[in-house]
């Protein structure tokens, strides 16, 4: 066999080789191995957003796979993904309060759906719905707590809207924490600007176990350190009534813009500058 034969042979193997190992990372790393085998029961779950689910991604319990997802299905009542998961008959004993959370395989992998074990003695039937969800992890929100805006909270119980309206929001988004006590109780639904009032309304979206917060409460943009992201705080009334799904929150306090502190400065001068001016004698009194 020529020299150039052999290297001909040699190329083409080389080829062969790599689109053998590329279909076997596919398999691997997408939903293309997460077939089904044996008998299955089929249970729902709603999730806020779901990130890079795919159909056929694998459902997990402590790491090992005990399904697929059949199905995602968007609610066109609601802002939900309605998820089907489809789980091998032997595992059949999952607690009906248990929590079903999206994640990520490593850092850049596919995505699937993870249970976690409730404390219920009532097992999930075919059919059932797992009430309690976390939805994917989105980039923007693990940006956020990297530059310390906190976490938003989880929802595991469901949340109720409230609205707010600022005459700035500065840079507040969509996702951001809402916070009491310095803690995440839900996050900002939505941002809109109000075409016939002039100011911005900002939907709230409040974990349902925080439902006895006073309806005179008052709420305000705030900037988690100098840099940081924008959150919004609430700070509780005294009312002896409660925020209801729907309420609209009455005192606000807009978001402070870093030109506005810089201009109080200059105008007015450091706190310093103003106790030496008043330290200082008149002009030619001793």
């Amino acid at each position: 066999m020529s020299q150039r034969n052999s290297y001909a042979v040699g190329t083409g193997l080389f080829i062969v080789l790599g689109f053998a190992a590329l279909a076997y990372l596919a398999t691997q790393t997408t939903s293309v191995a997460n077939t089904h085998q044996g008998a299955s029961y089929s249970v729902q779950a709603r999730f806020a957003n779901i990130g890079q689910l795919k159909e056929r991604a694998p459902v997990k319990i402590a790491g090992v796979r005990v399904g697929q997802v059949s199905s995602i299905v968007l609610d066109p009542k609601q802002e939900v993904a309605d998820v089907t998961l489809s789980i091998d008959q032997d595992y059949s004993h999952i607690p009906d309060d248990s929590i079903a959370t999206i994640f990520t395989s490593g850092l850049l992998g596919d995505q699937y759906v993870g249970i976690q074990y409730g404390s219920s003695k009532k097992d999930l039937a075919d059919g059932g719905t797992l009430a309690r969800t976390k939805p994917a992890q989105q980039l923007e929100e693990m940006l956020g707590k990297f530059f310390g805006a906190g976490g938003v909270a989880d929802n595991l119980g469901g949340s109720y809207t409230v609205k707010a309206r600022f005459s700035n929001v500065g840079a507040l988004s969509v996702g951001a924490p809402v916070k009491m006590a310095g803690v995440a109780i839900g996050s900002v639904a939505a941002v809109h600007a109000d075409p016939v009032k002039l100011d911005a309304e900002v939907e709230l979206s409040i974990d349902k176990k925080y439902d006895q917060i006073p309806d005179d409460s008052a709420a305000a943009v705030f900037t988690s350190g100098l840099i940081g992201t924008q959150y919004v705080a609430i700070q509780p009334g005294g009312s002896p009534e409660f925020l209801k799904n729907g309420d609209e929150m009455v005192l606000t306090q807009s978001a402070m813009q870093l030109e506005d502190l810089i201009g109080k400065f200059l105008v007015n001068g450091s706190p310093s500058e103003k106790k030496d001016a008043a330290n200082e004698s008149p002009a030619g009194k001793p």
